[in-house]
């Protein structure tokens, strides 16, 4: 019963936001703020301009907030929001460059292992170029399948499966040195 009431207080302060009710925005707001961060994070290197993108993101969520259909998840539909506004960020930034390689093979990678920290997983993570970055959050952080992720970004499959592989190759190349540095073999 208890799931029923949260998720029908939900959709509540959802038709109030819609109806432009200042507070069920800021309730809406404070609710999933922290986790979109966290979600704009993983594609903009500087917190301040995730920051910014967030309440930008946050303002098209309250702009298109009638055209939630309750049918998935609404953290879902935020969150997607927040990647496309990502996403779109870096291309008028023009960073993001596509390297496609016909002649790579998908690999087996092994887990990075749970000696490091979250802070270290994430700075290995803001060290790959931006196309990798993008690529390997959308299929390894957001599951999205290579084919949503080629559409999304404007690229064929074959170059987003590219971009994962030479990402979690470069990761793997960066875990090897953060693990001899801390051994104090580097």
């Amino acid at each position: 019963m208890k799931v029923i009431n949260l998720h029908q207080e939900e959709k509540e302060l959802i038709e109030l936001a819609v109806e432009n009710n200042r507070h069920a925005q800021h309730r809406l707001y404070s609710k999933f703020s922290p986790k979109m961060l966290s979600v704009c994070r993983q594609y903009i290197k500087d917190i301040q301009q995730a920051e910014d993108i967030m309440i930008t993101a946050f303002m098209k969520v309250f702009t298109n907030l009638q055209h939630f259909e309750h049918k998935g998840s609404f953290e879902g539909w935020i969150r997607r929001i927040m990647i496309n506004e990502c996403i779109s960020f870096i291309r008028v930034q023009k960073k993001v460059k596509f390297i496609e390689d016909e002649n790579f093979s998908e690999e087996r990678y092994n887990n990075i292992e749970s000696q490091f920290s979250v802070e270290d997983i994430q700075f290995l993570i803001d060290n790959l170029p931006d196309g990798y970055r993008m690529v390997f959050n959308l299929y390894c952080i957001e599951g999205f399948k290579h084919q949503e992720i080629a559409t999304m970004l404007g690229i064929n499959e074959g170059t987003s499966k590219s971009q994962l592989s030479h990402a979690r190759r470069m990761l793997q190349e960066n875990v090897k040195k953060l693990k001899n540095y801390e051994n104090g073999t580097e």
